[in-house]
């Protein structure tokens, strides 16, 4: 019984604490107010909480509050109801006077425990300057161009090429928006573009720009790494902005009307763009050092060995770490030189990098392996690291310690022991089974009427393809004469093409197709006139054919064939249907009659 009692506790007092650790208490308000108006201060915990302790705020004047309210939502996930239940209190302040002051936390207790809220900063803008007359900036809408304009940022005019810099696309309003189309934003033609990530959904927020309020919002900002010296241009951003502004005057029907809002707006569509800016980007100082790859920025560097110790045929893995802000996105791998009896492979590298403000920080993780086949002593030598720190204008190395490494004999191979980083054959003692240095001794030298060159047969195998050049030349230059004559190829080709339509008369003609085999009898006759007499077939006539087929010396029989064959097809394609053998003959005939026709006209 007290083991069951001892549970119940444990479990009651788990769940307080399991509740407890789920409340938040919140304190919000807007990041900027402008003097002499009024805004919200609101605390909301999601609980029922009591007993609410707001700091002393004497930089601002509590108008109303606390005025409290409770919100309550209901749940029912996979039949499980779950409530809950958000209170909170509402104050209604008023600043005194301009400048930027800061909210010190509230404090409430929720079940006997006490909750602290987060603290908040508010900045105070005086009001508007009074307005002057505007000089052709308005138009007939009542919108000017001070009341909404698109304006671009940049953190730096003047930078070292692959120096960050930071562009923010920021708009300024003072109407009511009715919606924003999908920005146009410049290609950053010779810059590497690293976005920074924005809050969704942000609200705009207070700024008193040239004297005046208005309601400003981030729309992009992007960190740049200019990639060559000299001026590079950023061309103009483009916003189209939708804002609601009051219509024409009309006659109000009751006194209510402007009580109620119930005057008549309209939606302006205006276009806003950002200068174009130039950059002005100098080249790296001379004085480079050797380990120096293009870093520019803030960095350090650490590195690592897997083992001293190995033994053959073991990896042995250097890690070298780099890390800080800069161009790290374009840093190149640092050089790990490893001895000559080691095989290396490529390196591994693992980049995790975050863009914000201050630029792109992170880290970038490269993994050098190689495998050594030798036993014996072997020195890794010292990583060396450069980069140009923009903050001194000066290069700065860093450099590792050198490694030493001790490789015993493994299981497979030979036993005999090497010395490394040997650049001579007096180097090598011993290098096992592996390839050597080259020998010099006995070098056998072949007479001058052995080679190749010069002898009958390198003569042949220059003389042979000219005389094929010329023979094939002859050969072919009576066909490309021939293939210049348009008219006759169309002629010699006009069997090829009467044959490749019967074909496809042949297979209607099996497919009981009766109207589509005779068009294709006719396509296939009449193309056939129209190649061999190189007429065109829009100027062909059953008279004009017999004309020119008498000029060939073609016999009336003949022409007389072709012609009966002809008003068969035509008749066919409109009379009844006829019968399959009918067909058949007609398909005889025409090519029959094509045959003919062929061995009368030569040409």
């Amino acid at each position: 019984m007290r083991k069951l009692v001892f549970l119940f506790v444990l479990f009651a007092t788990f769940g307080v604490v399991a509740r407890a650790a789920d409340v938040t208490f919140k304190a919000s308000a807007p990041e900027a107010v402008v003097m002499g108006e009024t805004f919200r201060l609101s605390y909301t915990v999601n609980a029922e909480g009591k007993d609410i302790r707001v700091p002393e705020i004497p930089d601002f004047e509590v108008l109303i509050g606390p005025s409290t309210s409770t919100n309550m939502s209901t749940q029912i996930i996979n039949g499980k109801m779950t409530t809950e239940t958000s209170l909170t209190f509402t104050y209604i302040l008023q600043p005194k006077k301009e400048g930027t002051f800061n909210i010190a936390p509230a404090t409430i207790k929720v079940k006997g425990a006490n909750y602290t809220s987060n603290a908040l900063v508010i900045k105070v803008l005086p009001p508007d300057k009074a307005e002057e007359a505007t000089k052709g900036g308005s138009t007939g809408t009542g919108i000017s161009k001070d009341d909404a304009f698109l304006t671009i940022d940049v953190s730096k005019r003047n930078v070292y090429e692959q120096e960050g810099i930071l562009v923010t696309f920021k708009l300024y309003v003072r109407k009511d928006i009715g919606g924003i189309d999908q920005p146009k934003f410049p290609e950053f033609t010779g810059f590497l573009a690293q976005e920074v990530e924005l809050p969704q959904n942000k609200q705009l927020v207070m700024e008193n720009y040239k004297g005046k309020n208005y309601g400003t919002a981030i729309i992009k900002q992007t960190v740049l790494y200019p990639q060559r010296s000299g001026k590079i241009t950023i061309p103009s951003g483009k916003l189209d902005i939708i804002l609601r502004v009051p219509g024409p005057a009309r006659q109000r029907s009751s006194v209510f009307d402007d009580f109620f809002g119930s005057s008549s707006y309209i939606d302006v569509k205006k276009e806003l763009t950002t200068p174009p800016v130039t950059i002005d980007v100098k080249p790296l100082p001379s004085g480079k050092p050797a380990s120096f790859s293009g870093a520019v920025g803030n960095f350090t560097m650490t590195s690592s060995i897997s083992s001293n110790n190995v033994k053959t045929d073991d990896a042995v893995t250097v890690k070298v770490k780099i890390s800080g802000n800069g161009n790290i996105k374009l840093v190149k791998n640092p050089e790990v030189v490893f001895p000559n009896d080691f095989d290396v492979y490529d390196p591994k590298v693992e980049v995790d990098i975050k863009t914000t403000t201050a630029g792109s920080s992170g880290t970038k993780t490269i993994e050098y392996m190689a495998i050594p086949r030798y036993a014996g002593d072997f020195e890794i030598p010292a990583i060396a690291f450069s980069y140009f720190d923009t903050k001194t204008d000066s290069y700065k190395t860093i450099t590792s310690e050198p490694y030493k490494l001790h490789v015993e004999q493994g299981k497979g191979g030979g036993t005999s022991p090497v010395v490394s980083n040997f650049s001579n054959k007096e180097s090598v003692k011993y290098l096992g089974k592996d390839i050597r240095y080259l020998k010099v001794n006995n070098i056998h030298f072949v007479p001058n009427n052995e080679l190749f060159f010069g002898s009958f047969m390198y003569y042949m195998c220059y003389l042979i393809p000219a005389i094929l050049f010329i023979v094939f030349f002859f050969i072919y230059r009576k066909q490309v004469k021939e293939n210049s004559n348009l008219a006759l190829v169309r002629t010699k080709k006009a069997n090829k093409m009467a044959v490749k339509r019967l074909k496809n008369a042949g297979k209607l003609m099996k497919e009981n197709k009766k109207e589509e085999f005779y068009d294709e009898v006719l396509r296939a006759l009449w193309g056939y006139l129209s190649d061999k007499l190189s007429i065109p077939q829009a100027n062909l006539t059953k008279d004009n054919v017999e004309v020119e087929l008498s000029k060939y010396g073609v016999d009336d029989a003949l022409i007389k064939e072709f012609m009966d064959i002809l008003n068969t097809c035509e008749f066919a394609r409109y009379a009844p249907a006829q019968a399959s053998d009918a067909m058949d003959k007609l398909y005889e005939l025409t090519v029959d009659a094509i045959g003919k026709m062929e061995n009368t006209i030569k040409k």
